[in-house]
């Protein structure tokens, strides 16, 4: 296996760089804090970014967690890939993740002073210092169940093809932490309570939304309300559409993962 390691120290845009770089050692596979990329997809681990302390964060980065470690080597014994990027903070890093791994020797060696201006690496300095925001490179949707409760966002990077000519080359997630130095948010019940009878009662159909349930786990949370709706009106497109709204509006404006939305229609009522 060829083995392609980026070295950077944190906060100067290496996950932001990866994938132009996997893409020009014609790589497929990237191993960034302590997630398994391929392509766009997470095939396996979970980040260090979720991670409530540096300390723990650093662990799972290195892989010393007997699970985390195996459960990388067995996907890649599978997937058994030609080359592999990996990334990481040091020399040092970078050496203990392939060692860990057992991925062999490193057969190149890129620092991000290579491949980034120091106008590039300054800003991304002052986007983690500043906003406490971190890149992972894969799209949010493929990371967002690991990061619940956090903020994201979208990134996609565009490449100039020519001057009236554009492509999106790939899209980051954008993240912060719940190590950040800016320290960590809650969010109450009652406030997403709120916000689901502010979106339903705008839904034509809908009469009254009561008993609302809510139910957090480590990936998102469960929702479960009784609504009654006004006779005369199409119950399943209406749930169907209180379903949509309802995650729309929770995720947009909390940034929770809203794993399902399960409705029960108590009674029709006229008007």
């Amino acid at each position: 296996m060829r083995v392609v390691v980026l070295v950077g120290q944190s906060g100067t845009g290496k996950s932001y760089q990866a994938i132009s770089l996997a893409n020009r050692e014609r790589i497929q596979y990237i191993i960034d804090d302590g997630i398994l990329i391929k392509g766009n997809k997470v095939l396996g681990g979970s980040s260090a970014k979720q991670e409530k302390t540096k300390m723990a964060a650093v662990r799972r980065a290195l892989f010393l967690d007997d699970e985390h470690r195996n459960s990388i080597k067995s996907i890649l014994k599978e997937e058994k890939p030609n080359s592999i990027l990996v990334i990481g903070t040091s020399n040092k890093m970078v050496q203990m993740i392939v060692e860990a791994l057992e991925l062999g020797g490193i057969n190149k060696k890129v620092y991000i002073s290579e491949i980034s201006s120091q106008e590039e690496i300054k800003i991304a300095n002052k986007v983690r210092k500043k906003e406490g925001k971190h890149v992972i490179p894969v799209p949010t949707f493929e990371i967002k169940k690991q990061f619940s409760g956090y903020f994201l966002n979208p990134l996609r990077i565009f490449k100039r093809l020519s001057k009236d000519e554009i492509q999106e080359v790939d899209e980051h997630s954008v993240v912060r932490p719940t190590f950040s130095y800016l320290g960590k948010y809650t969010i109450s019940d009652r406030v997403i309570r709120e916000l689901i009878h502010y979106t339903s009662n705008k839904i034509i159909g809908i009469y009254k939304i009561e008993n609302i349930h809510i139910t957090n786990f480590n990936v998102g949370i469960i929702i479960e309300m009784d609504v009654h709706i006004v006779y005369g009106n199409p119950i399943r497109p209406i749930i169907e559409l209180v379903q949509q709204r309802v995650t729309e509006e929770i995720e947009e404006m909390t940034s929770l993962n809203v794993i399902a939305v399960n409705v029960l229609v108590r009674g029709l009522v006229e008007l």
